[in-house]
């Protein structure tokens, strides 16, 4: 822990260059045009058909949009990048910007059997290998952080802050996968999310189960159809089925290189088609690589989910992902961040921005106190979320509902209540609140005095006077916040400047 002399350094925060200041404010500026915005890719599609106008646009948006918002070409050439933002006292998580294209994706929506040729095998794609390629460099990233990782260890002259990157949590470089880019045809996904919705309607009309709002909740036979011989009803051909149980394997190799590397693996949402599937896959990796072993009985989360504030399911699926984390002794990790098999009236998303920026904030409160409780049982639990954009009050209403706050439910939650249950067993709940609001982080760090897993250290910062706090060692080694490289820089800059902690706090 940084003595109180320490505080200003590791506070102080290294001013933009006058050319990325450009850069940014010519950047978002360009952005705020909503005509231009429109027609962009019209127009980059024309200027880049041009023999010499090529250039002259790729050039043009290097300079201004990817140096803006992407680190570097390669995972090797980050390094630099990575140095500055430790310099800074910044995290990072790589995200290879590779998915399956929108296009394709709303139009496999739209019309399922689009992508299935008349034999019902599945239409080739014209690069076959690419999500090959992509698992290749899933890899490959893992190792550029292990190696970043290793590094900042061995440069690391005071060794209690060495035996704290040592740990899991200490190792502040991670890697974001899109499970749409590792496989050849995302339509398995789609054909594979309809088949766990169609058997979680059949389950509703057997049993007293309890639905949730979709893309509802996994079950640990959602992958039965693909890892089982088994004779379930099934809209997935042979092939599909072989893609699955491809992209399975595939998973488990870069969950298993960076459980070697002590890397973690956040499993990035998409849209909401492929969302059964995803949680289906997310929720055996956990299984397999959050839980406790003789060798790691202390684990650290390795695979984060995505919860998502702005779909409806989000408050009831949290309190039963951690009731199955408890009951399964495994830990559980989550980033809290029409539609053509719904089965829901209603759609999946909140019908008004207040009840995503309140659905945030409250998870918030509860998942920040549930690290507290862990911390306090001394044991090992796990979670992640993503949430509101811009400023918005905390406001209270319907979350009580599900986690029992005093307050008056909203009439458009679930009439259920749940309970989250304590164990002596449970395993480690880590957050990533993924947020580039600026009510939200403040939220946060408000949560962690309050909640006494940070305390005031007597310093303020700025011209407003903000108070610096120092967050617990053990509070450091299950929180932190994520925002998007190349954006709302001011707020990860003010983040900082107000927290000492051992390992970084934010991370882009």
């Amino acid at each position: 822990m940084y003595a109180d002399s320490d505080v200003d350094a590791k506070a102080s925060v290294p001013s933009p260059s006058l050319g990325s200041m450009v850069r940014a404010y010519s950047v978002f500026a360009m952005c705020s045009i909503p005509g231009l915005v429109e027609a962009s890719p019209t127009i980059l599609s024309a200027l880049s058909s041009i023999p010499g106008l090529r250039q002259i646009t790729e050039a043009f948006v290097r300079v201004t949009f990817f140096d803006q918002f992407v680190g570097a070409d390669t995972a090797d050439e980050t390094i630099p990048l990575l140095r500055t933002l430790r310099g800074g006292n910044k995290g990072a998580i790589f995200a290879y910007s590779v998915e399956v294209d929108e296009r394709e994706a709303t139009a496999a929506a739209a019309s399922p059997a689009s992508a299935v040729s008349s034999s019902g095998s599945v239409a080739p794609k014209p690069d076959g290998d690419a999500h090959k390629r992509a698992v290749a460099e899933m890899i490959h990233s893992i190792d550029v952080a292990g190696d970043f990782e290793d590094e900042v260890t061995r440069n690391d002259s005071t060794s209690a802050s060495a035996d704290v990157r040592k740990r899991m949590n200490g190792r502040t470089t991670w890697i974001a996968l899109k499970l749409t880019a590792l496989l050849p045809h995302a339509q398995a996904l789609i054909d594979l999310s309809a088949h766990i919705v169609n058997s979680r309607k059949m389950l509703s009309r057997s049993s007293r189960e309890i639905m949730v709002p979709f893309p509802g909740f996994p079950r640990t036979d959602d992958l039965d159809v693909v890892l089982h011989s088994l004779s379930n009803p099934s809209s997935l051909t042979p092939a599909q089925v072989h893609d699955l149980r491809e992209l399975y394997s595939d998973l488990v190799r870069i969950c298993s290189r960076a459980r070697e590397r002590g890397v973690k693996v956040v499993i990035d949402a998409e849209y909401s088609w492929y969302q059964p599937a995803v949680d289906a896959l997310t929720l055996a990796l956990m299984r397999e690589f959050n839980s406790p072993t003789p060798s790691n009985g202390e684990v650290q989360p390795l695979v984060y989910g995505t919860f998502q504030a702005y779909l409806r399911r989000t408050p009831m699926q949290l309190v039963l992902w951690l009731e199955d984390a408890r009951k399964n002794n495994y830990a559980l990790g989550a980033k809290l961040p029409s539609l053509s098999i719904s089965p829901d009236a209603e759609p999946p998303v909140w019908l008004e921005k207040r009840d995503t920026d309140e659905a945030y904030n409250r998870c918030v409160g509860v998942l920040i106190r549930a690290v507290k409780e862990d911390i306090e049982r001394g044991t090992t639990k796990a979670v992640a979320i993503e949430g509101p954009k811009d400023d918005a009050p905390v406001k209270k209403g319907w979350f009580a509902s599900i986690f029992g706050a005093a307050t008056t439910p909203n009439p458009r939650a679930s009439e259920t209540s749940f309970s989250i249950p304590q164990s002596p067993s449970a395993p480690m709940v880590s957050v990533l609140f993924g947020t580039h609001n600026w009510t939200s982080c403040g939220l946060v760090l408000k949560e962690l005095v309050q909640n006494g897993l940070a305390s005031e250290t007597g310093r303020v910062v700025g011209p407003e006077g903000d108070k610096v706090i120092r967050i617990t060692p053990e509070a450091a080694e299950r929180l932190a916040i994520g925002q998007l490289y190349g954006m709302r820089d001011d707020l990860t800059d003010w983040v900082v400047s107000q927290v000492v902690s051992e390992t970084p706090f934010m991370l882009k």
